[in-house]
């Protein structure tokens, strides 16, 4: 992937992240973080976790096996990760949050704020 993280080595808070298809439906992911880190290769890598219901990602690929990430770090960056790499429990209780980690497979592409919140305004959000 090459040195494509823009931050440095840290944690950082998500201000909005959603979990879509390429349908265009989609849940919230509620207390997101990043953390940034360097790889034994000297290269920065990234990996992330939220809480989500499980039971609404069911419901996303019901709609299309596809998944992408939106991501808001606040001001300018914003960005789309596709297909990123998903683990999660298996607690499919509706009104449980449970824990999802996430790593992006590819290098993760930056949006501009009009394009982001193009995209959001198009989601539709899957209910229980």
């Amino acid at each position: 992937m090459g040195q494509w993280i823009p931050f440095a080595e840290g944690e950082y808070w998500v201000e909005r992240a959603y979990l879509m298809t390429s349908v265009r439906t989609a849940t919230p992911l509620e207390e997101a973080t990043l953390e940034i880190y360097t790889g034994r290769d000297g290269i920065r890598r990234m990996r992330g976790s939220a809480k989500v219901k499980n039971l609404m990602v069911v419901k996303l690929l019901e709609d299309n096996d596809d998944l992408h990430l939106l991501i808001d770090l606040g001001e300018e960056f914003k960005y789309l990760m596709e297909y990123p790499e998903l683990q999660a429990g298996k607690v499919f209780s509706p009104h449980v949050n449970a824990v999802v980690k996430f790593y992006p497979k590819k290098q993760w592409k930056q949006l501009s704020k009009e394009d982001f919140e193009a995209i959001i305004d198009g989601l539709q959000f899957v209910r229980e």
